[in-house]
């Protein structure tokens, strides 16, 4: 079954847009979401550098009906939230596409992975273009290609991290210095690092051989 990822561009005065747009050093991950009697409700995980500043933004927005802020931490916090403008979520439903999560928006941009049959993703496109919404088709595959391990974020940091030698023995970069690097902060680096590292190693672990005398 064809698998597709599309860049979306939000439009201008979509909460998620305007925000983003307004913090393009920040991530709204969303990781679940639905729509309530043409209302939009959904989970998100915000990363920020100034999460204060967001959170209060988001809250500012039009749009935006409601913000639970469920845990918070240095540079991250889970927020449910309700919304007038579930744009996505209206084409994924009127086109008959499943909407996969998690998908992210930075600074304005959506990006975004399906699976559907070739007739239900031009469906998704006319809907997507019915509601003002441009886009750019990454590609279309066949075939759902095998899982990713992490996302484009984790894999871009864990990348730099190699390169820059921060897990050399000595190690040549500091947490702080890799950070800087990428320009994110550094609580920001050390929650994806750390989330990044968490599902290297326990794919590692999954691919051990048990000794013989573990096994049944």
């Amino acid at each position: 079954m064809p698998h597709a990822k599309l860049t979306l561009t939000i439009p201008e005065g979509i909460w998620v847009g305007t925000l983003t747009r307004n913090h393009p050093e920040a991530t709204v991950r969303v990781l679940a979401a639905l729509l309530e009697d043409e209302q939009g409700v959904g989970l998100v995980e915000v990363l920020s550098e100034d999460l204060p500043t967001l959170l209060s933004d988001m809250e500012s927005q039009a749009d935006v009906t409601l913000v639970d802020v469920l845990q918070q931490s240095d540079g991250r916090a889970l927020v449910w939230f309700e919304t007038s403008a579930p744009l996505p979520l209206l084409a994924a439903r009127d086109s008959g596409v499943p909407l996969e999560t998690p998908f992210e928006v930075t600074d304005g941009d959506l990006t975004w992975e399906v699976t559907a049959p070739h007739e239900r993703l031009s469906e998704l496109g006319e809907m997507l273009e019915a509601l003002g919404v441009s886009f750019d088709v990454e590609y279309v595959r066949d075939s759902l290609p095998d899982e990713q391990l992490l996302t484009a974020r984790q894999q871009r940091l864990v990348e730099a991290a190699v390169e820059a030698g921060y897990y050399d023995t000595p190690r040549e970069c500091s947490l702080t210095e890799l950070a800087s690097t990428v320009d994110i902060a550094k609580s920001t680096a050390s929650e994806t690092l750390h989330r990044a590292e968490e599902k290297i190693v326990k794919q590692f672990a999954a691919s051990l051989e048990r000794p013989a005398t573990d096994r049944d």
